[in-house]
């Protein structure tokens, strides 16, 4: 039988794209001058957070000088930034930023997973990685019992989560709306899928995504986790 245990040392082993691999050991042994000397994970991420969590949020892939670097999931990069910062806002963080492992950072009842777990070239996985890593996606899905929102930050993890929860035989004719942002979707067994745009830097540079905007949708995931 599974546990979130078994299955995050199996994914931290994984090596089923070469191309994910290469990539991210090249970026390890070639960093970029501000992280010159610092080792580096370069291996999968895990999920990070409570595993009783009610809140499950999802992502595309890790940043390749972020969590790719630090070892956790949303960490050491622009986007974490924006994510832990509106997590610590509404009350399911303990602190405001996520710089490494060993920063002390804790989440409550929110579990935080990745579309693909290495991270890609140009932000860009193909349709095969996304196929080896949605296994991964799926087992852990089914571990955290307790979920009632989950979270999509872009339209990829979006979609992963649809095709994930397609699978379950109560949403075969359910007809899901397409991707926006603050987007709420009643799901058929009572529970919430939320959207937001990706904490990116294409979107928060230019304004597309707003602090306002991205704390918004925590706040109303909060609520109807019932938290």
């Amino acid at each position: 039988m599974d546990s979130l245990k078994k299955l995050n040392a199996e994914i931290v082993r994984c090596r089923k794209c070469p191309r994910l691999v290469a990539h991210r050991e090249s970026i390890a042994a070639n960093p970029p001058l501000r992280h010159h000397g610092e080792e580096y994970w370069a291996r999968p991420l895990r999920g990070f957070g409570d595993p009783h969590a009610r809140i499950y949020i999802v992502g595309l892939a890790p940043a390749a000088n972020g969590g790719n670097r630090t070892g956790r999931i949303f960490t050491g990069d622009r986007s974490g930034d924006w994510l832990y910062a509106a997590l610590y806002e509404v009350g399911l963080a303990n602190q405001p930023h996520s710089i490494s492992k060993s920063d002390g950072l804790q989440i409550f009842h929110t579990y935080i997973a990745a579309a693909v777990r290495c991270a890609p070239p140009d932000n860009k996985p193909t349709l095969q990685e996304f196929e080896f890593c949605h296994s991964y996606l799926v087992r852990e899905h089914a571990l955290l019992k307790q979920i009632q929102v989950r979270i999509a930050l872009g339209s990829i993890a979006y979609n992963s989560l649809k095709k994930l929860l397609k699978n379950n035989d109560g949403y075969k004719k359910f007809r899901f709306p397409a991707f926006a942002h603050g987007l709420r979707v009643l799901l058929p067994d009572g529970s919430f899928l939320l959207c937001s745009y990706h904490p990116s830097q294409r979107n928060t540079f230019t304004g597309l995504l707003t602090r306002e905007m991205f704390v918004r949708i925590f706040r109303e995931a909060k609520k109807a986790a019932g938290l």
